[in-house]
């Protein structure tokens, strides 16, 4: 054991790890959600300590050799070394300050080693006077969320562009599988199998520019803010550097914001990104509804499409196989929705210059984007790739289906179009039958009418 001390006192910390008495301290304090800070957030911790003391040194307000430890140490984190050194939990109380300061003592331990000196000799190299320097936790810490949310981001638009492209390949391939359209449940207008894909395509799509927009405007930074945006400890010219040394760790462009104080006190582009994949969500829970009620059944359901079978589907029936990729898709959703809550109420909760607030933003940002792009390659996988349709039955719902009446009103008028309708349905006859009953059309001018590509697409056929 080493003994370390903070002003609240002193404390025994285990000589084989990295933290110190302040980490400790969190570590005793904070038993909330059972789990330690995700792996991509330190990382992405490191990566804007490594730029505060690049620019730092540039402004010669770091020593060298200190300065070229703590980003050795923090390239190593980086890396991927050292992640088991952050066990604080990542819901707590104090805007951050454990998470920052565990990293300032995991960079500051592991420089001191790399210089030759033990664990906690702070009166070295110091977590508050060199891996913090010219920082506050108010400015480092929402500057690391931005970061890695950057970064989380790309994996999840990454998934919804898998999901995008397999939709449009369905698109192409369904083009020609002509199907009942539906309004509140009921038959409409036909509509091809194709063309729902195409439409869940470009919804999708939707949602990537959405998230990509959202996340775009949080590359302008606090840095240099310090704890309540006025700069208090920073030099200008370090303000100006930290931009730029983040910008090329990152290999993204951060801009210090024009309003710094704005910038400390107020989290709503946080809100904008978990709104972001809020609406995204929902776009996938409907689309993962649809898909289960086209492929309810089978036999006493739609039946319209195909799932992949991917495990017994109950305890007690044999042979029952239920949707289960696109339901946990719908419920991953739901936790999507339910965070983006927690993150709304997080961000009108701030008091005055600051707020206190954001270590539960982060949490529940970081989790929606991982669920959400776990999901979504889970569906990719699992679900569309492998998906049929049955075009048998989409031909049999069709046939039996009244709505293709609409098609014929520029022909036969409304009146006359509802008559077919009613009798089709009186009777059960197919609406075709009736047509020829009735001799309103000729059979070649009524096949061209009810053609698939009539009844698909624009215009009024001649």
């Amino acid at each position: 054991m080493r003994k370390e001390h903070d002003f609240i006192g002193e404390l025994e910390v285990p000589d084989e790890v990295y933290y110190g008495v302040q980490t400790m301290r969190a570590i005793d304090n904070f038993h909330i959600t059972g789990q330690t800070i995700d792996p991509d957030f330190v990382q992405s911790i490191a990566r804007v300590k490594k730029a505060a003391a690049m620019a730092n040194m540039a402004t010669g307000r770091l020593d060298k050799k200190i300065g070229e430890a703590l980003i050795e140490a923090a390239d190593e984190i980086i890396d991927g070394k050292l992640l088991d050194q952050f066990p604080v939990d990542p819901i707590q109380g104090g805007a951050g300050t454990s998470i920052n300061m565990n990293m300032n003592e995991v960079l500051c331990n592991r420089a001191l080693e790399i210089i030759g000196q033990p664990k906690g000799r702070y009166d070295i190299i110091s977590p508050n006077n060199h891996a913090n320097m010219a920082q506050s936790t108010n400015d480092s810490f929402p500057t690391s969320i931005k970061v890695c949310l950057s970064h989380k981001a790309k994996k999840l638009t990454a998934a919804l562009d898998r999901l995008a492209t397999e939709l449009e390949k369905k698109s192409e391939e369904y083009k020609d599988v002509l199907k009942m359209g539906r309004t509140h449940l009921q038959d409409a207008v036909p509509i091809t199998l194709g063309q729902e894909m195409g439409m869940y395509a470009s919804a999708v799509r939707r949602g990537i520019r959405r998230i990509n927009h959202a996340v775009e405007e949080i590359h302008v930074m606090n840095m240099g803010g310090t704890a309540v945006g006025t700069g208090l400890n920073a030099e200008p010219a370090y303000i100006k550097k930290v931009a730029e040394t983040l910008s090329e760790v990152t290999g993204e462009t951060y801009v210090t914001a024009d309003n710094m104080i704005d910038a400390t006190n107020n989290t709503d582009g946080f809100s904008d990104v978990s709104s972001a994949m809020k609406t995204t969500a929902l776009v996938l829970i409907k689309m993962a509804n649809d898909f289960r009620l086209m492929a309810s059944g089978p036999r006493c359901g739609l039946n319209e499409l195909k799932l992949p079978k991917r495990q017994p589907g109950s305890s007690i029936m044999p042979g029952k196989v239920n949707p289960v990729i696109a339901e946990v898709l719908d419920q991953s959703c739901y936790q999507v929705i339910g965070n983006d809550l927690a993150v709304s109420m997080a961000v009108e909760n701030g008091q005055f210059e600051l707020n206190v607030m954001e270590p539960v933003m982060a949490f529940n940002m970081f989790n929606s984007m991982t669920y959400m792009t776990n999901a979504v390659n889970t569906f990719v996988d699992k679900l569309l790739i492998g998906l049929e349709p049955n075009r048998e039955q989409c031909q049999k719902w069709l046939d039996n289906s009244v709505g293709v009446v609409t098609a014929l009103l520029p022909h036969i008028g409304y009146e006359n179009s509802a008559m077919l309708a009613k009798e089709a349905y009186n009777t059960g006859k197919p609406i075709r039958q009736v047509i020829m009953e009735k001799g309103l059309l000729s059979r070649e001018k009524m096949e061209h009418i009810l053609s698939p590509r009539q009844m698909t697409t624009p215009g009024i056929a001649e």
